[in-house]
C-alpha cells in the first residue's frame, strides 16, 4: 500500500484514528496465521482432552467451531494459549504462549509498515504490547460469576494507559485488523472520535465491581463512540490517547483479530521487561530484525525473566496505569 495522503493523515490527526481498506493481502499474511493456529487449538485440545476436562477433540469442527466448544465445556477462555505476549502477574516456565513464523511475518508485513511510517516515520520499532483476540458469540459462552459471558466487549480504554508512565511521551501507534470479516454484528472496535485530544484519562481497576479496567463513563463521550466494521487485509490505526473498546458479538461466528503496536525506534515501550524489535528503518537497513527464530527465543527468555517476578500478587515491574477507584 503506498504511504498514506494528506487528507487520510489529516483525519488521523483530527479524529485519532482511521479505517483504511485492503491494505495487505489476506490470503498472503491472513491465511498462513489460520493455519499456525489450527496446530495451536490442536494443541490445546490434546492437552485438555487428556486432563479429561474435554470430551472430545473435536477435529471434525472448523477453527471456530471448535474453539467455541472448548470454551463452553472448559468454561475458561484460554486466551494465553494462542496470545503473542505474557500475562503481567504470575507466569510460570511453562506459561503457554504463541510466536508462531506467520505471526512474526504479520509485525513486519510490509504494507502495514508503510502506513506506521506515513505516521510516526521511518524509523519503526515493534512495540511488545501486542495480542491476540478470539471471541466466540456471547450467546453460545457460558457466564462466569458476575453473570456476563467469559469473553465479551472490551471495556473503554486508551492504550496509553496500559503501559506503565515511562512511555508517557512515546509516540505509540495502534494496529488493529480481523483475521476474519468483523461486520458490526461480531463485536469489531468502537472509537469514540476526538478523545485523543485529551489526556490520558483514569483508567479504574475492577470499575464498579465488574471485574474490568474501565474508563469511568462521566471522562468522556460515551455517546459519541462510532463502530469500526472491517473486512479482511483491512485495518484501523489508533492514537494511543484514543478512547476505544469493542462492541458485543451477536454474529453466528467467531471474531478474531490482532492488535499490534509500533512507535519510533529509541522511545520508551512502556513494557521494558518484554522484547521489541527493529521493524524498519531507512537510515540503517541491516539493523532491521527478520528473525523469527530468534523473535520467540527472545520470548522465551523473558518468560523465564517472569517466572522470578511478579508473583503471588506482587509488583515487582509495575505494567499500567490502572488505579483503584473504590
Amino acid at each position: 500500500m503506498p504511504k498514506l495522503n494528506t487528507k487520510q493523515i489529516d483525519y488521523f490527526e483530527e479524529f485519532g484514528f482511521l479505517p483504511l481498506k485492503d491494505v495487505f493481502n489476506p490470503e498472503k499474511i491472513l491465511d498462513p496465521i489460520v493455519r499456525e493456529y489450527h496446530s495451536v487449538l490442536d494443541d490445546l485440545c490434546s492437552d485438555l482432552f487428556k486432563e479429561n476436562k474435554l470430551s472430545s477433540k473435536y477435529e471434525q469442527l472448523n477453527f471456530g467451531d471448535r474453539v467455541t466448544k472448548v470454551m463452553q465445556e472448559t468454561g475458561e477462555v484460554h486466551a494465553q494459549y494462542f496470545d503473542f505476549s505474557l500475562p503481567f502477574q504470575g507466569v510460570k516456565k511453562d506459561t503457554p504462549m504463541w510466536f508462531g513464523e506467520s505471526v512474526f511475518k504479520a509485525l513486519v508485513c510490509e504494507e502495514i509498515l508503510d502506513v506506521v511510517e506515513s505516521i510516526i516515520g521511518p524509523e519503526i520499532y515493534s512495540n511488545p504490547v501486542q495480542h491476540v483476540r478470539i471471541k466466540p458469540p456471547e450467546k453460545l459462552l457460558p457466564k462466569n460469576d458476575l453473570g456476563q459471558p467469559i469473553i465479551g466487549a472490551t471495556a473503554y480504554h486508551q492504550d496509553a494507559g496500559v503501559v506503565n508512565e515511562s512511555a508517557q511521551e512515546t509516540q505509540m501507534l495502534t494496529v488493529w485488523f480481523p483475521i476474519f470479516d468483523a461486520p458490526v454484528e461480531a463485536g469489531p472496535l468502537k472509537v469514540v472520535p476526538g478523545s485523543h485530544k485529551g489526556e490520558v484519562l483514569r483508567h479504574c481497576a475492577n470499575y464498579k465491581n465488574l471485574g474490568l479496567t474501565q474508563i469511568p463513563e462521566h471522562l468522556f463521550d460515551e455517546q459519541g463512540a462510532v463502530p469500526v466494521p472491517l473486512d479482511r487485509g483491512d485495518i484501523v490505526i489508533l492514537n494511543k490517547k484514543t478512547v476505544h473498546g469493542s462492541l458485543s458479538n451477536v454474529s453466528e461466528n467467531i471474531r478474531w483479530s490482532f492488535d499490534l503496536r509500533y512507535n519510533p525506534t529509541g522511545q520508551d515501550t512502556g513494557r521494558k521487561i518484554f522484547p521489541g524489535f527493529v521493524a524498519r528503518s531507512r537510515e540503517n537497513v541491516s539493523s532491521e530484525f527478520r528473525n523469527p527464530k530468534k523473535w520467540k527465543d527472545l520470548w522465551e527468555d523473558t518468560r523465564l525473566k517472569m517466572s522470578e517476578i511478579n508473583q503471588d500478587g506482587m509488583s515487582d515491574f509495575n505494567f499500567n496505569q490502572h488505579v483503584d477507584c473504590a
